[in-house]
Parts: structure tokens; C-alpha cells; sequence
């Protein structure tokens, strides 16, 4: 069989791809497991556990390290955890806490039958495929290639969690370098993207940890640019040059993105989608991520 050509995935289709495999991996970060295993490792649980997970990839690396890569958090926030995690635990230690969590969460929520799976094992090896493609194209990737040179996984459902990590760390890189060639701040990115409807004012800027005036401050950047205006009750909305202005930043995103997903080609793409549809559901009505969780 030949191998896919580029040609046969959309960058439409990549990103479908994406968000249909995404809650299987971001379920890391909301699972009771991750600040159990944190805890026990001597992290403090909830932010220093964030920061120190994900970045773990680096070694112990310094706050701005993390500031620059994870792009839109507040530096006061990483610098309250980051280096100081370090002393508590090793990134080797964080790191192995950390696939524990995401693989305890899983099997909590999807159950272990179902993960022992035929079906699960070939999610595990498509995903595989797009995550190896991508690490040849590392260059202006600095959180994806951290996480590119970790061992794999052995058991077929971490190997699908960690692909996913992968190929999530690789469309956010790209994400960042198209908000920074836009011209956008960490703050104002957050602002326009608050502004598409797809994500509230008030957890982005509790989740990021940025100030009431820290916020107002961007509005006004974006307003003196013409990309967003402000309505009598204060809500924030893109004008016809921020919609076009976000729209180009999801193309270049999305575009960016392909080369991982062009490895496995539209069938592979389809397929992928398809094995994850029942697992990324038992994660959505786990009801422990944004926007499905229960009163």
C-alpha cells in the first residue's frame, strides 16, 4: 500500500481528529488521581502539580522556561511553584506520577475490559503513527520535543494517552507561534479567544490567573486596534477584523497541526476518530472535565 500523502487530510480533518482523541488526554488534569499521586510524591497538589507535570518533560528547568512555553498563565503564578517543585520531587518522579494518574483515571472511568481491547490497541498504534510523524518536524516546537524524547508507554491505552499528549503539545506549539506572529500578548490572546463565545471571561482568567485589570488593560489594547468592541453591558465581542483576525490564527493552527495526521491519511484519520468516540465519551459523562461537570 502506498503511504498517505499529505493531500488526503484536510486541516479540517486533522483537527477533528484531534479534538475526538483530546478528552482522553486532558483527563490528566482533572482526574482525582493526578493530585493524589502529586501529593504523594510531596507536590503540593493543584497548581504546583500542573505546572510541574507538564513542564517535567524539560528537566528542572526555571520558571520562565515554563512562562515562555505554556504562553498564557500569569508568571506570578509559575514562579509561586516553579523551580520549587523541584526541591520537593524529582521531574523523573513527576513525570512517572503523572502517567500513574492518567493511566488509574482511565481505567477508573473506561473500565479495564474495554482498555485490554482489540479496538483500543489499534487507536494506540494510529496515534502512535501521527506522534512519530510529527517528532520529525520538532524545529520551533519546544514543548512538543520535550515530551517527543520520553520513553513510550508499554501498555496500549498509555501509549494512546501519551500519543495524544504528543500530538497535543505539537498543534499548542503551533497554536502559540500563530498568536505571536498575530501579533497577540498572552492576555489579549485569551481576550479574543473569550470573545468567540467558546470559553468564559471569568475561567480564563481564574484558570490563568491573570487580574480584573490585567484583563481590561488587553480590552483596550484590542479596541485601539479595532478587534474587539464593548457593548453597554460590558461583554466583550470580536469585530469583523478580530472574527478574521481569529480565523486566520485557527487556519495557521490547524494547518501547522497536519503534518502529524498526514501519516495515517483521511482513512486513518476516520478510523481514529471512530475508536475514540466511546472512550472519549466515558471521559465527557465521567462529568470531570469543563463543561460536563455535574452539580
Amino acid at each position: 500500500m502506498a503511504s498517505p500523502s499529505p493531500a488526503t487530510v484536510s486541516p479540517e480533518l486533522a483537527r477533528t481528529t484531534w479534538r475526538a482523541v483530546e478528552p482522553l488526554h486532558v483527563s490528566v488534569y482533572f482526574s482525582p488521581e493526578a493530585p493524589a499521586e502529586y501529593a504523594a510524591i510531596g507536590l503540593e497538589p493543584t497548581v504546583m502539580g500542573y505546572f510541574a507535570s507538564r513542564s517535567a518533560a524539560f528537566g528542572a528547568v526555571g520558571a520562565e522556561t515554563v512562562v515562555a512555553t505554556f504562553f498564557n498563565f500569569n508568571p506570578d503564578v509559575v514562579r509561586s511553584v516553579i523551580p520549587k517543585a523541584w526541591e520537593a520531587a524529582a521531574p523523573e518522579a513527576v513525570l512517572a506520577a503523572r502517567l500513574r494518574a492518567a493511566g488509574e483515571g482511565l481505567r477508573r472511568i473506561i473500565g479495564a475490559p474495554v482498555l485490554e481491547s482489540e479496538a483500543v490497541g489499534e487507536a494506540a498504534e494510529l496515534a502512535r503513527t501521527a506522534a512519530l510523524e510529527a517528532a520529525r518536524h520538532p524545529y520551533g516546537r519546544p514543548l512538543f520535543a520535550a515530551h517527543a524524547g520520553l520513553e513510550w508507554p508499554k501498555e496500549p491505552h498509555l501509549v494512546l494517552w501519551h500519543a495524544q499528549s504528543l500530538l497535543r503539545e505539537f498543534r499548542g506549539d503551533g497554536h502559540v507561534a500563530a498568536l505571536v506572529t498575530a501579533g497577540l500578548d498572552p492576555v489579549e490572546a485569551l481576550v479574543t479567544h473569550a470573545a468567540t463565545g467558546q470559553a468564559s471571561v471569568k475561567g480564563l482568567r481564574r484558570s490563568r490567573g491573570w487580574s480584573r485589570e490585567v484583563w481590561d488593560a488587553a480590552v483596550g489594547r484590542l479596541r485601539e486596534r479595532g478587534l474587539v468592541a464593548v457593548g453597554e453591558d460590558e461583554t466583550v465581542s470580536l469585530t469583523e477584523d478580530g472574527r478574521r483576525l481569529r480565523r486566520e490564527i485557527e487556519d495557521r493552527t490547524d494547518a501547522l497541526a497536519l503534518p502529524a495526521y498526514a501519516a495515517i491519511g483521511a482513512e486513518g484519520c476516520e478510523r481514529l476518530t471512530d475508536l475514540a468516540a466511546p472512550l472519549a465519551q466515558a471521559v465527557n459523562d465521567a462529568g470531570i472535565l469543563p463543561g460536563t461537570r455535574r452539580a
